[in-house]
């Protein structure tokens, strides 16, 4: 038996494992099985290379080396005691028959955590986002995750083309033993020995959930040795069964060619990942080869994810490299506006940092996002045209967030303006911007459409009226987002966008003699209204376009809304508060009575019940309701 130093302060390097890089401890059975797996493939390439060619002097056969032909991984456990007069260890034992070790191997894999400087070495762990490598194929050190659950660890070894096996054992600290050791067959058994805060490991459910969740996926079949009661008819325990069961699919649907696959494949797929009762609106799946190589599997819900409006909403997009699942919290996947996607991203090369949890900010992961989303929206597109029936169930739910990419993802954004959905004066139902400009005047100079309030309040708007009389479309936007929606299009295809409760719109109906006929008649009446509200209004102006209301509030052509001002002001963010421009109806009864009248009180009454009004009426309360309604039940009075 030979005992060793690390060659590395592995004392530290565990401490910040533990403590810094993964936050949670069953990701070393998610870390063992996949090294069992690496070894797997090495030695499925041996096999298939190599042929019967001898190796180190070694007949290269599936009897020589005491491999049976299926590649497989097993798990076992045996339940220990915590009790003084019976201790027994608990242990977990995960095996594989794989390319195995050989001492040398064993030492430099297990021995050497890192071969680029302690100090280096810590300080790039300790700043994962800055690496821009493998580091734990560089390093080994997922396998070290293992000292998160364990007193201590055993790898018997042994290698393809070798008659030798060693042990490798360390409990974790400064050193390692390596001895030589006896194994039947080809490849690893790793034996934990769990300590006393995770005997909960040694468990057949807790193993099967924890393969279903993290390694279902990988290629070769994990099967779990376990004890079963065995009980006569009375059901009195007789004895013990051991039993072995095959715990993963051993299959990732994605990796199949689509020609196999049914729709009833990807729905149940979808289903079981997800947890839906219903099918997905529809999926796409995606193999990508060259330079950078990946297979995307993305579905889009028939309902919103129901956290899809909270800040802290899950991702629904699963990480696997080589199906291996890595993550599925990893907000970075897709951006944002595309929250509400769930599927899987499998990369075959994607460089990750040492815990697989956080991935690095690097040109393959950009890469991959980028065409993600090029595909995503292409998708999207090709339904709209194909299936408008299928792409009205996916707006009622998805439009929102769609907005939310014209000012988030300015790279996409074109695409997404042919993607986002409006209602409308002219259509029932959805129309896009497209459309919208197809049913265009000829002399139309620009995109109209309304913000603020539900759709029964905007389609109700009484700035509505001089559009309709001149057969003008005006698209009703309802949405909350849509103050800064409309701000960030500005323009669809050179054809401004405007807002018709802002004061320039108007301007556009209107000939110069209309412009200043209203101005000259319209000057008593604003100032009277002026000096009545005093600082509760920017501007009073008289209106050209209103028939059956005393007034509405509009804003200059650069100042937010009302409803943005209360948008801000929900979000906690102030300073942005700027006085409403109230614009009069001079041919409204109630108003020629306000300018008629020589009681000051009655003015100063009626012409902020007027204010109030119109504020009441895009679904904005006044400032003082309470004020508001003594006022106006001493008009009524």
């Amino acid at each position: 038996m030979q005992q060793k130093q690390f060659k590395t302060e592995v004392s530290d390097l565990l401490h910040l494992i533990i403590h810094s890089l993964y936050s949670h401890k069953e990701i070393f059975l998610r870390e063992l099985v996949s090294n069992a797996s690496d070894a797997l493939d090495k030695l499925k390439y041996k096999r298939l290379t190599a042929g019967t060619s001898a190796e180190n002097g070694v007949e290269n056969s599936a009897e020589k080396n005491g491999s049976d032909d299926e590649l497989k991984i097993n798990i076992s456990y045996t339940e220990g005691s915590n009790e003084a007069e019976k201790e027994a260890p608990w242990t977990l034992t995960i095996s594989d028959n794989g390319i195995g070790m050989t001492e040398s191997e064993l030492e430099e894999n297990l021995g050497t955590i890192a071969h680029s400087g302690t100090k280096a070495f810590l300080k790039s762990l300790t700043d994962a986002q800055k690496a821009d490598s493998n580091l734990i194929g560089q390093f080994g050190v997922g396998f070290y995750s293992v000292f998160m659950v364990s007193d201590r660890v055993e790898v018997i070894s042994r290698a393809y083309g070798s008659d030798k096996a060693f042990k490798w054992t360390s409990e974790g600290r400064d050193s390692y033993t390596i001895e030589e050791a006896s194994k039947s067959g080809v490849g690893t058994d790793i034996v934990i020995y769990l300590n006393s805060d995770n005997t909960n490991f040694a468990s057949r459910w807790r193993i099967e959930d924890l393969v279903k969740e993290y390694s279902n996926h990988i290629a070769y079949p994990i099967y779990l040795t376990y004890e079963e009661n065995k009980y006569d008819d009375k059901y009195n325990v007789t004895g013990k069964e051991t039993k072995t069961e095959q715990i993963n699919s051993a299959e990732a649907l994605w990796t199949r060619p689509k020609s196999e696959l049914k729709e009833e494949d990807y729905n149940d797929f979808y289903k079981n990942s997800y947890s839906d009762t219903e099918k997905p609106l529809f999926y796409l799946h995606t193999k990508a080869e060259g330079t950078t190589e990946y297979t995307s599997l993305f579905f889009i819900p028939a309902k919103a994810p129901f956290d899809m409006y909270h800040s802290d909403y899950k991702s629904g997009v699963k990480l696997y490299v080589k199906r291996v699942y890595i993550t599925d919290d990893d907000k970075e996947l897709l951006p944002v506006y595309l929250r509400f996607v769930r599927g899987i991203i499998d990369s075959e090369d994607l460089p990750l940092n040492v815990s697989r949890e956080i991935l690095q900010q690097n040109r393959i992961m950009s890469s991959i996002r980028s065409a993600s989303v090029k595909k995503l929206l292409s998708e999207f597109r090709k339904i709209a045209e194909q299936n408008p029936e299928l792409y009205d169930k996916f707006i009622a739910e998805y439009n929102r967030p769609l907005k939310e990419g014209l000012y988030q993802d300015y790279a996409n954004r074109d695409d997404l303006l042919e993607l986002v959905r409006f209602r409308s004066t002219a259509v029932d139902g959805w129309t896009s911007l497209a459309a919208y400009k197809e049913r265009m005047k000829a002399d139309q100079k620009s995109i109209y459409y309304i913000t603020g309030g539900s759709y029964e309040i905007l389609k109700n708007s009484p700035l509505l009226s001089a559009y309709k009389e001149r057969g003008i479309e005006v698209l009703l936007m309802t949405d909350d987002i849509d103050e800064f929606v409309s701000g960030s299009i500005g323009r669809y295809k050179e054809t401004e966008l405007k807002a018709v409760n802002r004061t320039d719109a108007i301007d556009d109906l209107m000939t110069d003699d209309e412009k200043k006929k209203a101005k000259e008649e319209g000057e008593s009446v604003a100032k009277r209204f002026k000096d009545a509200l005093g600082d509760r209004v920017k501007d009073v102006r008289v209106s050209a376009r209103l028939r059956d209301v005393s007034a509405v509030i509009v804003a200059d052509a650069n100042d937010p809304t009302m409803q943005m001002q209360q948008l801000f002001r929900a979000m906690g963010q102030g300073g942005m508060e700027v006085k409403p421009i109230l614009e009069v109806n001079a041919e409204d009864p109630f108003v020629k009575r306000i300018c008629e009248s020589n009681d000051d009180s009655f003015v100063k009454d009626a012409a902020s019940v007027v204010l109030d009004s119109a504020l009441l009426a895009q679904g904005i309360m006044p400032e003082n309701p309470a004020e508001f309604a003594s006022r106006l039940h001493a008009l009524l009075g």
